[in-house]
């Protein structure tokens, strides 16, 4: 008797029918080398990433695809939550959401039930942004005879078109996501190379976001007030889906949140996802004037691009909304930590990063060992000055990085 769960299974039975071959550094399934000069397909599925930025950071590839191949039928794979960033997105024909099981029987029935899915709609190639081995074991099963993604977390084997990540002493190089998913449209021929991030916003998503600012007190619905000589609307962004220690602290958004108010006379907006009701809460806690809680009057996903792009300026720890807000042209200063500012680096002339350089740090880690000086040392003082410098229009495409103790790292 086989035992085992239904991943570990699937995962033997895609081993035992394909096997990589070393020649020319190629996968060869059936002795078939597949070529740039091999007919284009006609039926292309796009596995999409699990996370907001990395999803927005993919959508110049997105681009790139649809030109690259025009009159192909493109079909996006993508987790349910992520859906509403690509409503609107004129380059896609059909989108295919799925929900991963809670336990791991339930997840291994998900997959099977997904695999049928996607196999009946018969598609010739598929390419998959995110590197995990779930996304290519999909396809595999799902029988689609041409696969192509970066050669990453053990799933070389799965794949038809492997593309190799750059290393150095065995330890990836630090490489801009954006870059990495263009450089997929690049290996199949494509000549598409502007980064430019872009989102849109449908009819629907537009009359929730105007009924929220109508709960919120904001009846005359601004629209980026700032550029029409009126006191500016900031939003604060100071969740993080990835882990707290990307989290600059809730009393420092609080005293910065109140300088935008008391010197600006500023509208200020808090963002955040349900599971994150707890630093709202104690951001207004800390406040001496109330702040817009746009969580409490039933923020989405979909609304949230809405009342970003209406946004003067946005405030954010390095997580999913810093992306939106970029992919609207609308300023956004970016508090980085724990992070590697590499990794996402969006090439946005209208962000202002913030960090102090520390010893311990980029460590890439969700919750600090130590005392978390790479978020602590960042000062309001330093966040507020990138802020107004975005503001004035004076200080795009700059960044603000003190050592710790320095005179810009002046307390707060």
């Amino acid at each position: 008797m086989v035992r085992g769960s239904l991943v570990q299974r699937a995962t033997r039975r895609a081993a035992n029918q394909f096997r990589p071959s070393r020649r020319a550094g190629w996968n060869v399934r059936r002795g078939a080398l597949y070529s740039p000069g091999m007919p284009d397909p006609r039926n292309i599925l796009v596995v999409q990433p699990s996370w907001v930025g990395d999803a927005v950071m993919a959508t110049p590839t997105l681009r790139a695809l649809r030109a690259r191949y025009p009159t192909a039928r493109i079909t996006y794979l993508m987790k349910r939550y992520v859906k509403p960033l690509y409503s609107g997105m004129p380059w896609v024909d059909r989108r295919i959401t799925y929900r991963t099981g809670k336990t791991r029987k339930k997840a291994g029935k998900n997959l099977f039930e997904l695999a049928a899915r996607i196999r009946s709609a018969k598609f010739d190639m598929a390419i998959l942004l995110p590197n995990s081995f779930q996304s290519a074991l999909i396809c595999k099963m799902s029988n689609i005879p041409r696969i192509v993604g970066y050669d990453r977390d053990g799933r070389g084997f799965l794949l038809t078109d492997r593309l190799v990540a750059a290393k150095d002493k065995g330890k990836f190089i630090p490489t801009p996501l954006i870059k990495s998913y263009l450089g997929l449209s690049k290996y199949l021929a494509g000549t598409e190379r502007d980064i430019t991030m872009k989102l849109f916003v449908t009819d629907l998503e537009r009359r929730h976001a105007l009924e929220i600012l109508d709960r919120c007190g904001l009846e005359d619905h601004p629209d980026r007030p700032h550029s029409r000589g009126r006191p500016p609307m900031i939003v604060l962004n100071p969740g993080a889906t990835y882990g707290a220690a990307k989290c600059w602290r809730a009393e420092y958004y609080a005293q910065l949140a109140d300088q935008f108010i008391e010197r600006l006379g500023a509208t200020v907006l808090i963002s955040a996802a349900p599971r994150e009701r707890q630093i709202v809460d104690e951001i207004t806690r800390f406040m001496k004037h109330a702040p817009v809680d746009l969580a409490a009057k039933g923020l989405t996903l979909g609304s949230l691009k809405e009342i970003v792009r209406r946004c003067d300026l946005m405030v954010t720890n390095d997580t999913g909304p810093r992306h939106i807000a970029a992919a609207f042209d609308v300023p956004v200063v970016t508090i980085f930590g724990p992070t590697h500012p590499e990794w996402t680096e969006i090439f946005y002339p209208r962000e202002q990063q913030v960090s102090v350089k520390v010893f311990c740090g980029p460590c890439q880690k969700k919750k600090c060992p130590l005392d978390h000086r790479c978020m602590t040392q960042v000062t309001v003082p330093m966040v507020y000055e990138a802020s107004t410098r975005l503001l004035n229009g004076d200080g795009d495409g700059a960044s603000a990085e003190a050592k710790p103790g320095s005179a810009a790292n002046g307390s707060t």
